[in-house]
């Protein structure tokens, strides 16, 4: 499979991955997906700029941890572009120490999180929302990551 990762850092953050990490964790997040070939954008904010973006689009008035803005092919066009994921630094280190998680491990659940709201997943219904997070899980602990939910055998 051929991944096209753009990191775009517009945080301040101290502690945000590497390219390679976060080519991993989209990596495992495609590996079942049927895609050769894929093309997105990662983009770190500050909480400015997530709270104005989550405010535009989903009518928000708060910063959350990750944003996804899947690209939708015209028809009779072919592209290899996926979409674009806003993560939010200030939260995701908010969330990790008020949730005791390690932070590499919540960044890697948003990622695969965010990836997968890409290709068409979402949580809105229980039995959908069962269906991802069984997937995060599974995904995570391929990587040797606890399950983020808690101690859930899938």
């Amino acid at each position: 499979m051929s991944l096209d990762l753009d990191l775009q850092i517009a945080s301040d953050a101290k502690a945000i991955p590497s390219l390679e990490q976060f080519e991993l964790w989209v990596a495992e997040a495609l590996k079942d997906s049927g895609r050769n070939e894929t093309e997105l954008t990662v983009r770190i904010v500050d909480e400015e700029e997530g709270l104005a973006l989550n405010s535009t689009y989903r009518g928000k008035d708060y910063a959350t941890n990750v944003l996804s803005f899947p690209f939708e092919v015209p028809e009779g066009i072919e592209l290899p572009l996926l979409g674009d994921l806003v993560i939010c630094a200030g939260v995701v280190a908010r969330e990790a120490a008020e949730q005791q998680k390690d932070a590499t491990a919540h960044w890697a659940h948003l990622v695969i999180h965010g990836t997968l709201h890409l290709l068409g997943y979402d949580h809105i219904k229980d039995e959908d929302a069962e269906l991802m997070e069984g997937k995060e899980i599974v995904l995570l602990q391929g990587l040797g990551y606890p399950d983020p939910y808690g101690d859930r055998d899938i």
